[in-house]
């Protein structure tokens, strides 16, 4: 069994794979002070719960945009694991996804793994909407190359920032509106942030499909993603597996 840890900005996600399927995932809230011990005995719990036996976890596979949180999840693996994990971006480790830009050392290991569990899942040149903290649009080539991508706010994070810049702006949940005209505060800031975030995303596919100049399915993953379907015009596919598919498949590839 494989263990998946997809340690975002702002959640972690741990995934368990028994070499068929997903068998369970979980999500928590990111903290880099959370020590090893606090991990394993949140996850412990939560496997007793759904009667997983984590001492079948044979291989474990980290993606992580929050450096000062791998010294744990290291130790996660080795203390209570017994086993040495595989941290995406380290040397040596293979991909199979070759990075087509500028500086590959600055693309961050979600976006590589990303783009990786979308190629692996539709063929043809990708455009893949990962919607979290921030909202990125990566480009991956027919042949499964990153060669690019876009990077804005994420929709939870510009709706804080509305809020905390503008003293009189109330904090509000996140929903599509009824219409496009807000007829009080609480509806136009709905109407500002989502619908302004459809064209966001809508605009910008439009662009990459312009300037590439040729056919592309647009996958969408994230946190947030859910929240767009029905809405934009331009998304294909919702998937959220992307990522842990990503992730599955580096450990078979470094088997």
């Amino acid at each position: 069994m494989l263990l998946a840890i997809d340690v975002g900005n702002t959640n972690t996600v741990f995934a368990l794979h028994d070499g068929e399927t997903w068998v369970n995932q979980w999500r928590s809230a990111t903290d880099s002070t959370k020590t090893a011990d606090d991990h394993a005995s949140w996850l412990w719990r939560l496997a007793d719960m759904h009667g997983v036996d984590l001492s079948q976890v044979e291989g474990c596979v980290v993606s992580s945009v929050v450096p000062q949180a791998q010294f744990n999840f290291r130790n996660l693996a080795r203390r209570y694991l017994n086993l040495e994990p595989l941290f995406v971006g380290e040397p040596g480790l293979k991909t199979g996804l070759e990075v087509r830009v500028r500086h590959p050392e600055q693309v961050g290991a979600d976006r590589i793994v990303s783009a990786l569990g979308a190629h692996v899942a539709y063929p043809g040149d990708l455009i893949v909407i990962d919607s979290g903290t921030a909202t990125t649009f990566d480009i991956v080539s027919g042949d499964g190359a990153f060669v690019g991508g876009i990077i804005s706010p994420g929709i939870y994070l510009s709706m804080r920032a509305l809020h905390e810049a503008a003293a009189q702006l109330p904090r509000i949940a996140i929903q599509k509106p009824a219409q496009v005209i807000g007829v009080d505060t609480v509806s136009a800031m709905q109407s500002g942030v989502f619908l302004g975030y459809i064209e966001l995303i809508d605009g910008l596919v439009r662009r990459i499909k312009a300037e590439r100049g040729g056919p592309m399915t647009v996958v969408a993953t994230g946190g947030v993603a859910s929240l767009f379907e029905g809405a934009s015009e331009t998304i294909d596919h919702y998937d959220q597996d992307v990522l842990i598919r990503g992730l599955l498949e580096i450990w078979k590839r470094n088997r």
